[in-house]
């Protein structure tokens, strides 16, 4: 396995893990989160893969057709060089971790993971942040497990 920035020929497997991480959290939280949807069109995760501040590693398998992904890291660079009132420093936010559904339980999480971990180390960032869904327990379990720990809690209040 081998993981690298993604190119514009990983759109479908990339399209294939967003819908099925999108179905995980439509199941859990389906007052946020519309099923059968994805959280990019194609034209956005275009922009998005050519967008060095919002950089997406995939993993694929060595022997890989083009197009076909084992998982994906979405990542976006939060920097805090100027800020007013936070220490000038710069974060690495993982919007989403996603292995294919065919893919799991085989370390592709893990080496995605340590991957963007990596990457953030050898370019100087302060830390690795990321959200996760209380929906989705396995994940909170697999962020744990890599060394992660509560920053901040996010409350919420659904009003009927």
């Amino acid at each position: 396995m081998q993981v690298r920035r993604a190119t514009e020929q990983d759109m479908p497997g990339i399209d294939k893990c967003l819908s099925q991480v999108l179905e995980v959290h439509a199941a859990g939280r389906p007052d946020i989160f519309r099923s059968g949807t994805r959280k990019y069109t194609d034209d956005e995760l275009r922009g998005i893969i050519a967008d060095d501040d919002r950089p997406i590693f995939v993993a694929v398998a060595e022997d890989a057709v083009p197009g076909q992904i084992l998982g994906y890291g979405f990542c976006v660079v939060e920097d805090h060089t100027h800020s007013n009132n936070l220490q000038p420093i710069k974060t690495l936010y993982i919007d989403d971790i996603c292995v294919d559904a065919a893919a799991r339980r085989q370390g592709v999480a893990t080496a995605v993971y340590q991957h963007i971990i990596a990457w953030a180390r050898e370019r100087g960032f302060h830390n690795v942040t990321l959200n996760v869904w209380e929906c989705n327990p396995g994940a909170r379990a697999f962020y744990e497990s890599m060394g992660m720990g509560v920053m901040k809690t996010c409350m919420e209040q659904v009003l009927d």
